[in-house]
């Protein structure tokens, strides 16, 4: 299979690259140092011809969250229409199916009654991000209907794994205990910890990913998550058990913020039905993996 890949230098880009050549996959990867601006629509069709990319999977976008709440015309257009540059490039080149990657913030608030989330639930994105996500989901299933372009969109919960910035709380708290490592112990500030995340490793998301572009079902919406609500508490207390020093913790109230998702979990049945796929990777392994990261981050 030949696979181009968007966004290929961010956060799961490397780890999808690696997984897909692992199958024995030809990889394109195409970030903003040797893609096309993502609103460039004519550079992606020249693009594509010159790949001829059995599969697009299509990371690329805007990904910070509370980002988008500063810059909401920016991260519509760059993840809405950006996308649709890709769809239409996709369509005139005849890809075989493009594999998008949306996010479960599309669902929004949603009382903790009524979860695991699952494919049924109707989208009522509450960030500006969540709204861009949703219309590039409208986007791909309007290509799928109208032009029968071949198209499998995917909603990942929260996924973590090495290589993930620090704005995101595992590597920001492992950052934090490797400089304590470093100068013999010290402190972790954190904020409420009382959220409920539905937890993968990366690397478990980007082979569902690869498992989609195989088997999942044109014009159809697939959860990838680990079907499980874990306490950030438990995160943090999980990450704390491996430093090699003492640690203590304190409350910032600098950190502290409205916590409107008490509980957030997902069910992964429609994909498991779908490919086979279950979550492999355990999350003492995924936080240990965190941990090697910062520490080489942090140096000696």
């Amino acid at each position: 299979m030949r696979a181009l890949v968007t966004g290929a230098a961010g956060f799961v880009g490397p780890h999808l690259s690696r997984a897909l050549e692992a199958c024995g996959d030809e990889v394109v990867g195409l970030d903003q140092s040797n893609g096309p601006d993502l609103l460039d629509g004519d550079r992606w069709v020249d693009t594509f011809q010159q790949h001829t990319p059995d599969v697009v999977f299509h990371l690329a976008g805007w990904s910070d969250v509370s980002g988008s709440w500063q810059h909401p015309t920016r991260t519509f257009q760059i993840n809405a229409l950006g996308t649709l540059s890709v769809l239409e490039a996709a369509r005139q080149v005849k890809v075989s199916r493009v594999v998008l990657i949306s996010s479960a913030d599309v669902y929004g608030p949603v009382s903790p009654d009524r979860q695991p989330i699952t494919e049924f639930h109707p989208p009522q994105p509450r960030s500006p991000y969540g709204v861009s996500k949703q219309a590039a989901e409208a986007l791909g299933l309007q290509y799928h209907r109208a032009h029968g372009l071949d198209v499998v969109i995917v909603r990942p919960f929260n996924h973590l794994g090495p290589g993930q910035s620090p704005q995101f709380a595992a590597p920001a708290f492992a950052l934090q205990i490797a400089a304590a490592e470093a100068g013999g112990g010290g402190e972790i500030a954190h904020g409420d910890l009382s959220a409920k995340r539905d937890l993968t490793d990366v690397r478990d998301v980007v082979r569902a990913y690869r498992m989609l572009a195989v088997s999942g079902e044109p014009g159809e919406i697939y959860n990838v998550c680990s079907g499980r609500a874990v306490a950030m508490a438990e995160l943090l207390d999980m990450l704390v058990a491996q430093a090699t020093v003492p640690i203590r913790r304190s409350l910032d109230p600098a950190r502290l913020r409205p916590v409107e998702l008490p509980v957030l979990q997902g069910s992964h049945a429609k994909l498991t039905e779908a490919t086979g796929w279950e979550p492999e990777i355990p999350l003492a392994r995924t936080l240990a993996d965190v941990l090697a990261d910062a520490r080489l981050r942090v140096g000696p």
